[in-house]
């Protein structure tokens, strides 16, 4: 599984969708509906052209995990898409899971340029964030996944988060519908990362870390927003250029696989460092390993890269 960095290439184009009228009975609660009429609060069934607009809509406010499935054809990718369903509900609002139907919706399917289904897609701001990923995770790698997507939202101080799409019956309490914008213990660290802070993010997660050890995503914030203060201001091209002249350099070295990292190259990070450590020894050997476990951390301790980086660093240790 790779993970593609966040970008905004273009605005999903909605021109060739044809008005048509949705499929009898509607999708939420058709036989094979992944939603199962939305058992998950923070899901919805695209049911035709207006509902995929919605979706388009919704990621204006947070992240849109689009999830294109084929029931009738292949329950696998039924199966998938609940699959993303449930992790997305794991988040609370942090994502929505809008799934889609092929077989229901052709139209959208066409205008999307569907050739294979499961298919994932990103949408932030209107727009695709990631490239389209195909085929079906499991759930360990949908999680994986999604924890990245986290991380990275973090790191560009990308905070919003979805209503839930059920809760209590109209004339409940309206204060208890709200959902906070960003968890609260994150909020000082998230607004620094807005003003483009990343001293002042540094600060807030190390306190969240110094609290709480056990903070993993105090811990992963704190670790992508040093990536981000080390980085601040750097000349990519003179970067590699100083890397390439002086491949032992350590400092070089490591500038260039912060880079690296920041620009969705995660493996090739590891793999500078790595080789970094096979080269080097003593007090260069483990200023480039210390580097490398920040990483890590970065990424997330259970990537699948990140453990096998690491075992690529145990041989290149010993």
């Amino acid at each position: 599984m790779t993970q593609q960095p966040f970008s905004r290439p273009g605005a999903i184009d909605l021109s060739g969708l044809k008005r048509q009228p949705p499929a009898s009975g509607g999708a939420a609660g058709a036989p094979g509906a992944p939603a199962g009429g939305a058992s998950s609060a923070y899901a919805v069934q695209v049911a035709d052209e207006q509902g995929f607009q919605a979706a388009v809509e919704a990621s204006m406010t947070a992240p849109v995990v689009l999830v294109f499935y084929a029931a009738s054809q292949s329950p696998e990718s039924a199966t998938a898409a609940r699959d993303v369903e449930t992790v997305a509900g794991e988040y609370e609002g942090r994502f929505l899971a809008a799934l889609v139907d092929v077989d229901r919706t052709p139209q959208i399917a066409q205008a999307m340029q569907i050739q294979q289904v499961p298919l994932m897609l990103v949408l932030i701001d209107g727009r695709p964030a990631t490239q389209p990923i195909p085929g079906a995770l499991s759930l360990d790698e949908l999680r994986t996944l999604f924890n990245q997507l986290g991380q990275q939202l973090t790191a560009q101080g990308i905070t919003g988060r979805h209503q839930p799409r059920t809760g209590p019956p109209a004339g409940a309490d309206e204060a208890a519908d709200e959902q906070p914008a960003a968890d609260p213990r994150y909020a000082a660290a998230q607004a620094a990362l807005e003003a483009d802070d990343a001293d002042g993010a540094v600060a807030e997660y190390q306190k969240l870390v110094d609290a709480n050890p056990a903070d993993a995503e105090a811990a992963a914030g704190l670790a992508m927003a040093r990536v981000l203060q080390r980085t601040r201001g750097v000349d990519l091209t003179a970067a590699r250029d100083a890397a390439a002249a002086s491949p032992d350099d350590v400092e070089a070295q490591t500038l260039v696989a912060d880079l690296d990292l920041l620009g969705g190259h995660v493996d090739d990070a590891f793999n500078r460092l790595i080789e970094l450590v096979r080269r080097t020894s003593d007090k260069e050997r483990d200023a480039a390993r210390e580097h490398l476990l920040g990483l890590f951390a970065a990424v997330g301790n259970d990537d699948p890269r990140v453990i096998r980086a690491r075992q690529q660093l145990a041989s290149a240790l010993f």
